[in-house]
Parts: structure tokens; C-alpha cells; sequence
């Protein structure tokens, strides 16, 4: 056993992000690139290293090896001490043949033999496909002062969104009395972040009890929450007020770039007291051919730009054609865009290549996608 740590990090990265569709066909949702320069999984990383937590362990599974290579030894994030760091744990397999994670609580019990060596007293749970940056180490005060089994994040959100999410019922001490999954007619707007802070003893016990008799407590949401309700267990939601998006969704993922680009976005990526980092590539510059078709966009070294660019993000790498329009679009890392092509409220995949004269035009309810490595309007030879 190893020295007792306070509290351990695990970020579940493992997910196949079905709703992403086309871009997370051959990559994690958490290696999914982001405002240019950063890719999903860099935000909750830097929370850790902001908040103190030099021990994290990353839980992968559907295609896990872009999102492997890109955190490393966990040093762009200042997360590669001696005595922590980051491990990236592989998905599982068993002698009787069990590979695959059922849910949240599943990841954490197969994982279990890690956790033990690094023996925390709190084990801190998140996701690593939300966009946001959170002192986890105030939350921890919180938990502690509570004097809390279990404390989940929250945050609040509208009644029609409520319907999105796992919804936490409170009483006047903000301790959940009530969890509903996906509520059509919502009592609260406390959703759950998909951050958790457990004491670990308490659930190790439950999730050995459980994966050695009825495999009942497979996920966190469905599972878990309501037992440690039914048990009585001291369970709190801890409010959020900050900028949070769970970018899920295609239409989600747009617009999370899209309000990157306002320079009044409470994210404020500029903080220098809160750093995002991101695994550091060694690029030449951008080239354009007439700055002055260039507006209210970001464009990342490395680019080539000779059309016009409006309100987009242009990620490393990328190529924008004479006679092009880019608006109200996320342009990924190496995509190619042709001559005298239109793309307009699209995300546009990794290493796409789009050729001359072709259009991608969706709309601010219908955002078109090109995926990773896809090829759109050109000719076979």
C-alpha cells in the first residue's frame, strides 16, 4: 500500500460519444479537438492540476489510442510528478473473458486494484467530455464540512433542459433528497454534472458487495444515487455558478466553439491564475493572403488562409482555398479546404478534405458535419 492520499482523481474517457456521430467514428469523444488549440480532456486535466490533485487516473475504452498519445506522461499539464501523475488505464479484461465498462460505477469497481495502491481517503469522479474549470478542492471543503458520503456537483439549468439530465431534489441544506433520471416534469433545476466526490471505504464496500453477488450498482446515475438515498447514505449537491457545457451533441459542440469566440465568455480562457493547457505542438506559422478577410475568428498557427474566414475556428493545420467562405464553423486539426468552397454553421472533422466549389451549409438548429479524414466533393481519378 502506498502513502494514504487525500483525495484520487479518476476521469472516465472511455465513452464512444454515439450522438457525435461522423466525428467520433475513429476517435474518443474526450480526444474530440476544441476552440482551436485544445482538445476536450485538456479542461478537466487542468482542473486537476489547478486544484491541487497531482494524482489522476484516466479510465479509456472506445478507441482509446489518439486519447493515449495525446495525454502522455501527463506533463503538458504539470502532471507527471514522481510521486503521482497521471496513469492511463487500459480497458479491462478478465480471465473470464469481461472487457467492456457497463456503466460509471462499473469503470470505477474494474479499477479497483489501482485505487487500492494509491489508497485515497475521497475518491473525486468526473467526466472527460464536458467544457469548464472548477476548483475541485473547494468542493472537497464543502464535502468535508458537510461531513458527506457522497457529494454531487451541480448546476442549474432551464425546466425544458432539465429533461436532459439526472435531476437533484434538496432540502434547505442542499442534501438530495430525490433523484430523478430525465424527468419529463422536473421538481428542481439542480442537474448533475457528472462530478462526484465519494468517501472511498463507503463505496469500495458497496461496489465489491454489489459485483460479487447482483452486479446491481453498474452506474453512478441509475444505480448508485439511489441506493445511497434509500440507504440513508449523507448524500449533497454542491452548486456550480460557473461557465459548463456538456458538449454531447453535435449541435452542443458548435455551439460551445462558437461562445469561445466571444470575448465576454465567462470561461475566460485567457486567465493566467487558471490555466488550460494542452499537449504543445512545434508549428511554422499561419500564412494570409489578406488579413483583412479575416474577422471576429480564431486561427491557430500553421494555417493557411486565402479565402475569407467570419466567426470560425481554424485548428492547426488547416487550409482555406482562394474564392472560400468559412462562417459560423469549427474547422478541425489538417483539413483541407478546396477553392471557392462554402461552409457555413458546420463542424468540419479532422484531416477532411473538402474540394473545390463544394458546399457544406447548415443552419443555427442544423449543424452540418463533415467527419474525420472524409473526403467531400472531389473527383476520383
Amino acid at each position: 500500500m502506498t502513502e494514504k492520499n487525500e483525495m484520487l482523481a479518476i476521469i472516465l474517457a472511455g465513452g464512444q460519444g454515439t450522438r457525435l456521430g461522423k466525428l467520433t467514428k475513429s476517435t474518443a469523444k474526450p480526444a474530440i479537438p476544441f476552440g482551436g488549440r485544445y482538445r476536450i480532456i485538456d479542461f478537466t486535466l487542468s482542473n486537476c492540476a489547478n486544484s491541487g490533485i497531482d494524482t489522476v487516473g484516466v479510465v479509456t475504452q472506445y478507441q482509446p489510442l489518439e486519447l493515449n498519445a495525446h495525454i502522455g506522461n501527463g506533463s503538458s499539464w504539470g502532471l507527471d510528478d514522481q510521486n503521482g501523475g497521471v496513469t492511463v488505464l487500459q480497458p479491462f479484461s478478465s480471465s473470464e473473458g469481461e472487457k467492456f465498462f457497463e456503466g460509471t460505477a462499473h469503470a470505477i469497481y474494474q479499477n479497483i486494484e489501482y485505487i487500492d495502491q494509491q489508497n485515497p481517503e475521497y475518491l473525486l469522479v468526473l467526466s472527460g467530455d464536458h467544457i469548464y474549470k472548477m476548483d475541485y478542492g473547494a468542493m472537497l471543503e464543502y464535502h468535508k464540512a458537510k461531513k458527506a458520503s457522497l457529494t454531487v456537483g451541480v448546476i442549474p439549468v432551464s425546466m425544458e433542459e432539465a429533461k436532459r439530465f439526472g435531476m437533484m431534489n434538496t432540502d434547505e441544506t442542499d442534501r438530495i433528497i430525490e433523484f430523478e433520471e430525465k424527468p419529463e416534469h422536473p421538481k428542481s433545476d439542480k442537474a448533475s454534472m457528472g462530478i462526484y466526490i465519494f468517501n472511498w471505504p463507503t463505496l469500495r464496500n458497496y461496489l465489491t458487495t454489489s459485483f460479487t453477488t447482483n452486479k446491481s450498482l453498474e452506474d453512478f446515475g441509475k444505480n448508485v444515487i439511489p441506493m445511497y438515498l434509500a440507504n440513508n447514505e449523507s448524500t449533497y449537491a454542491y452548486a456550480f455558478d460557473g461557465y459548463w457545457r456538456d458538449v454531447g451533441t453535435i449541435h452542443s459542440l458548435w455551439q460551445a466553439n462558437m461562445e469561445f469566440l466571444s470575448p465576454h465568455n465567462s470561461l475566460n480562457i485567457g486567465d493566467h491564475n487558471w490555466r488550460i493547457n494542452s499537449k504543445a505542438q512545434v508549428l511554422p506559422p499561419m500564412f494570409l493572403t489578406n488579413t483583412s478577410n479575416v474577422n471576429n475568428s480564431m486561427i491557430v498557427d500553421s494555417c493557411y488562409v486565402a479565402g475569407e474566414v467570419d466567426h470560425s475556428i481554424l485548428s492547426q493545420r488547416v487550409s482555406v482555398g482562394t474564392g472560400s467562405r468559412v462562417v459560423d464553423s469549427m474547422i478541425m486539426p489538417g483539413a483541407t479546404i478546396g477553392k471557392n468552397v462554402v461552409i457555413d454553421h458546420a463542424l468540419v472533422g479532422e484531416e477532411a478534405v473538402i474540394g473545390d466549389g463544394a458546399e457544406v451549409k447548415g443552419t443555427e438548429k442544423d449543424i452540418a458535419v463533415v467527419g474525420y479524414g472524409e473526403v467531400l466533393g472531389v473527383k476520383k481519378s
